[in-house]
């Protein structure tokens, strides 16, 4: 069966870039993304890794560790590497995982077989310092991902973690909040102290609460 939101993210122990990865133990107290590439030396791939090295300072802010996955090994990636400093002006500054032989890839149910019967597709999974999926995104080979909605995400799910809020759409970290139907105005008045509006009974927004 495929991996469902609140499911335990599968344990692993397999070879990467960073030496021997056993991933729970990689992540420890931490918040983790893992997210999955079809090949090595492809041009969509080389610019997400790229930007991912950008924004590694962005994930470390949030306690986030970021490990990436490919089906190729690890002579490939070693190669590869230079290839990213070289067209996206940053190294790789986080593990990549070499998994040729598929193990990861069927764990987290990365191989599409109506899309390739060998590569993985572009899988992202977020995952909580409790070991839990908290979001899957997949996106096609053709389309590069958008790593800013993943920050965006990232920053509600951990929001959400530690209030009772939920996030409206388009969302980003500083704006307001909303409250859940399931809490009684007695309790917001409460859970709330900057006050909230309430635009109808099941429509209330206060500012974020840990800003």
């Amino acid at each position: 069966m495929s991996l469902r939101l609140g499911d335990t993210a599968p344990d692993f122990e397999q070879d990467s870039t960073d030496g021997r990865i056993k991933f729970h133990d990689w992540i420890g107290n931490s918040w983790a993304i893992l997210f999955s590439h079809p090949k090595d030396f492809t041009p969509v791939c080389t610019t997400e890794l790229g930007e991912v090295a950008r924004l590694k300072p962005e994930f470390d802010k949030r306690n986030t560790k970021v490990i990436g996955l490919s089906v190729d090994g690890l002579k490939e990636h070693q190669g590869w590497i230079g290839d990213i400093k070289e067209t996206q002006g940053h190294a790789l500054n986080f593990p990549l995982l070499a998994d040729a032989d598929r193990k990861v890839s069927e764990l987290y149910d990365m191989i599409h077989p109506n899309m390739d019967t060998t590569a993985t597709v572009r899988s992202v999974f977020i995952i909580g310092p409790d070991k839990k999926v908290k979001l899957q995104i997949t996106y096609p080979m053709s389309t590069g991902r958008n790593f800013d909605e993943i920050i965006r995400v990232l920053d509600s799910l951990q929001l959400t973690a530690n209030f009772k809020v939920a996030t409206p759409v388009n969302w980003r970290d500083g704006q307001d909040c909303i409250i859940p139907p399931s809490i009684p105005d007695a309790e917001a008045d409460t859970l709330f102290p900057k006050g909230y509006k309430k635009i109808k009974p099941y429509l209330r927004v206060t500012p974020q609460p840990n800003k």
